[in-house]
């Protein structure tokens, strides 16, 4: 049974950085793309940024050059450096297993941008 586990969101003042993690169990992370999305309310879910088994990455056009998706496979763990955050940057996180497949979701952190 698949299950993921996101952590690291908060408030954090427009600028600020967080990082968020992403752990998984039940999967080997080094045979899966995994990726990031995120919700903002009353909002559709949307694609943040994705990672490759081979390490290639895709990012939304509103993060790119902001934030930073890696893996560790040693620690089964996904993460997301978010950098020069901003109001619209507030939603709710949640990490996925799979490039373009239905894939497993996680429980979601919120990350709030407010000053």
């Amino acid at each position: 049974q698949v299950q993921l586990v996101e952590s690291g969101g908060g408030l954090v003042q427009p600028g600020g950085s967080l990082r968020l993690s992403c752990v998984a169990s039940g999967i080997r992370l080094r045979f899966n793309a995994m990726g990031w999305y995120r919700q903002a309310p009353g909002k559709q879910r949307e694609l943040v940024a994705r990672v490759s088994t081979g390490g290639s990455t895709n990012y939304a056009d509103s993060v790119k050059g902001r934030f930073t998706i890696s893996r560790d496979n040693a620690k089964n763990t996904v993460y997301l450096q978010m950098n020069s955050l901003k109001p619209e940057d507030t939603a709710v996180y949640y990490c996925k297993t799979g490039w373009n497949s239905p894939g497993s979701w996680g429980q979601g952190t919120q990350v709030t941008v407010s000053s």
